[in-house]
């Protein structure tokens, strides 16, 4: 497979620069597999395409700041990218700088709070804070909007790149497809009979890592932190022996939950742990049925992922459809459903 195979032309107007004014307001394209129609529909009308069995299995995970700027002993500006939070004074973060940062370098943030940098591995730079990082990342850190929205900042932001059913905090990137259900659509689905169970994914920066190897099975993928509750491997079992399917609200919960079933269920509390699992075509699923996403960036390990769920082809002629018709991309955009 080469890192061509998952190139496409995108009009720069489709990348949604804002949220629509409603969550629930998106549009939805419907991919099923090859000889069926795309249909092109109302986000409202996934509830006509879910049935009373079905799981719908969300990513819970809450968007820290994670956005700093910060100044070198030199005078030099560093942008200081939260990758993964380690504890409540050390962290990994992406660093953006005319010059390198080096092991031992401190980076001011704000009139008090220091950074020094104590190691590097693979462009992933370890800090350790003078102060504590959540109150760091609320005083000085802003809401980390992907590199293509080329905007600032607004209030509106704190609000609308967050889930309404976010909760662990610990994400530098919002998981996107769970941003169009609003808690009135939530409650509709529920009352069609349709469940719903959480698991707990932290993005991190790494999601925005470009491919840069032509044969894609040379990319490394970052470690992201995920939790799979109990209840909630229970609640597949239960839906699996009812006949109904799982249906990953993102690609963050579909890979929590293929990377949890891919080892020993004998915690009976909860799966932990990190997870670098790269999903390319000829993967096989083990737990997810259907993907609710985000249309996502050419020549990215998402569109390798989609590639995987619903056939290289039929991605492509669905994306080719999008575009055709209009669609809004990325994380403030519409969104699509596959089922398998």
């Amino acid at each position: 497979m080469k890192l061509s195979d998952f190139d496409f032309e995108l009009p720069q107007e489709l990348i949604a620069q804002a949220p629509l004014r409603e969550r629930s307001a998106s549009r939805l394209l419907r991919v099923c597999q090859p000889g069926s129609d795309f249909e092109d529909l109302g986000f409202i009308n996934l509830l006509d395409y879910l049935n009373p069995n079905d799981l719908l299995v969300f990513n819970d995970t809450r968007v820290i700041k994670a956005r700093m700027s910060g100044v070198k002993a030199t005078g030099g500006r560093v942008e200081i990218m939260a990758d993964q939070v380690l504890s409540n004074r050390s962290c990994k973060a992406l660093l953006r700088s005319n010059h390198s940062v080096k092991i031992g370098q401190v980076i001011r943030v704000g009139d008090a709070v220091d950074f020094e940098v104590v190691a590097i591995e693979d462009g992933i730079f370890e800090l350790l804070s003078s102060h504590d990082l959540d109150l760091c990342f609320e005083k000085f850190g802003e809401v980390p909007l992907p590199p293509y929205i080329k905007r600032s900042v607004v209030n509106e932001d704190e609000d609308r790149y967050q889930t309404v059913y976010a909760k662990d905090a610990g994400a530098v990137a919002a998981p996107t497809a769970g941003l169009h259900f609003d808690e009135k659509f939530l409650e509709s689905i529920k009352a069609k009979g349709v469940s719903l169970a959480f698991v707990t994914l932290h993005v991190g920066a790494g999601t925005f890592k470009p491919v840069k190897v032509e044969n894609v099975k040379e990319h490394r993928m970052h470690f992201e932190r995920y939790v799979v509750p109990s209840k909630t491997i229970e609640a597949i079992a239960d839906t699996k022996q009812r006949g109904g399917r799982i249906c990953a609200v993102g690609t963050t919960s579909l890979r929590a939950l293929e990377s949890a079933f891919d080892k020993s269920t004998s915690d009976p509390e909860k799966l932990t742990g990190d997870t670098n699992l790269f999903i390319l075509p000829g993967y096989q699923f083990k737990v997810v049925d259907c993907l609710l996403t985000n249309f996502h960036l050419p020549k990215s390990t998402l569109m390798m992922l989609v590639s995987a769920f619903i056939g290289r082809e039929r991605i492509m002629a669905a994306y080719k459809h999008a575009i055709d018709k209009r669609y809004r991309f990325f994380s403030y955009g519409d969104a699509m459903f596959l089922e398998r």
